[in-house]
């Protein structure tokens, strides 16, 4: 008894295909995710400055939020954190 190889061929070539293109999908996708949850451009908000600057050099001493900054604005208190944590995570990058 032979088995047909052509039509396992063929599906395996399809389920290579869509995983192939699944994941360019997927990936060219990643970019607009990831700038969309990013700090809401709060890059020129002085209080985000304030944040990545205190990240970084909590990161530099091997600290955990040294500073626990409080501000009468929500937005200026997403502000800081938002640069706090870029600053902790990434350090001198930028």
């Amino acid at each position: 008894m032979r088995i047909n190889l052509k039509a396992y061929a063929w599906v395996l070539a399809i389920l290579m295909g869509g995983g192939i293109a699944g994941g360019a999908a997927r990936l060219a996708a990643a970019p607009a995710f990831y700038g969309q949850d990013r700090n809401d451009d709060y890059t020129r908000n002085k209080y985000y400055r304030e944040g990545l600057r205190d990240g970084r050099e909590d990161r530099a001493h091997n600290r955990d939020h040294y500073r626990k900054r409080h501000f009468k604005r929500d937005e200026d208190q997403r502000a800081y954190e938002s640069g706090y944590q870029y600053g902790h995570e990434h350090g001198e990058q930028r």
